[in-house]
């Protein structure tokens, strides 16, 4: 693992990362769909460290479901540096709710793919939605391009503050024009649609270094320049190719100018995540 050849800006936000463990006091869940290796809060540091990261926006995985306990963990031990994206479930009320922001929480994540659980309960995702808005937070939604196409009726009535993985992981060899990309593109003529130019590793079809992703996430900081993020999504749970996070640094200045990734990697995240 190097250092990257790009120097990222002061206050670069890592939007999408995760923490498991330490497992003898935050053991994974019961029915968890995989069992990933520990990487713990110390581990995100010292990645950071290496890439020349500030911040981070920890997302909650389906290896914990709706305990959050590690990510809560992690964001108390970071002097203000990072943010969190929790999971929940219908046991959750107004005390549960004021323990998540109390300790960073700005989101709830709701995932659409078969090998992490398949579809949410539509109602529960819409009352959650009608809750965390009232209480300034987001939705983050990890959708691929068959559930983009399946839910487009879902996604474009959502009136809150929307984030998406991933850059919507339609595949690279589909190309730009893919059906549910153009739908992407078009959900970001709307202020309240946000997506994250991450997962180049996911989409990528040729690997290391991951070039051709760089289309995909050019055309997404073209369509929202002020409402795109970035993130590593370290520590890459179920992915075809192991990437070296540098990588992906690296690719940055292939995705848009020095003004457009100021605000994707420093500005856009502060207002988002209220970071100062």
């Amino acid at each position: 693992m190097r250092r990257p050849n790009f120097q990222l800006p002061p206050g670069t936000c890592d939007t999408h990362v995760h923490v498991w463990g330490p497992f003898d006091r935050f053991p994974v869940a019961p029915g968890a769909p995989y069992t990933p290796p520990e990487r713990n809060k110390d581990d995100l540091r010292a990645l950071h460290a290496r890439l020349g990261v500030e911040r981070a926006v920890i997302v909650q995985t389906t290896v914990y479901k709706s305990d959050n306990r590690a990510m809560l963990d992690a964001i108390a031990a970071s002097n203000g540096a990072y943010r969190g994206v929790a999971l929940v479930d219908e046991s959750f009320g107004d005390a549960e709710y004021q323990v998540l922001h109390d300790g960073g929480v700005r989101g709830v994540r709701f995932g659409f793919l078969p090998h992490l659980g398949g579809v949410p309960d539509i109602a529960f995702l819409r009352r959650t939605a009608d809750r965390v808005a009232a209480m300034g937070w987001h939705l983050v939604l990890h959708v691929d391009f068959n559930s983009i196409l399946a839910f487009e009726e879902l996604l474009r009535s959502l009136r809150l503050t929307v984030v998406v993985d991933h850059m919507g992981r339609v595949p690279a060899p589909e190309g730009t024009g893919h059906p549910a990309f153009r739908i992407l593109l078009e959900l970001l003529r709307e202020q309240n649609w946000w997506v994250k130019v991450s997962g180049s590793e996911r989409i990528s079809a040729a690997g290391p270094p991951f070039h051709d992703a760089i289309p995909f996430a050019r055309k997404l900081i073209e369509a929202a320049p002020d409402r795109t993020l970035w993130g590593t999504d370290w520590p890459h749970p179920n992915v075809r190719w192991e990437p070296d996070e540098a990588d992906l640094v690296d690719l940055l200045p292939q995705f848009a100018d020095a003004a457009a990734l100021q605000r994707v990697l420093v500005d856009n995240p502060a207002r988002l995540y209220a970071f100062p």
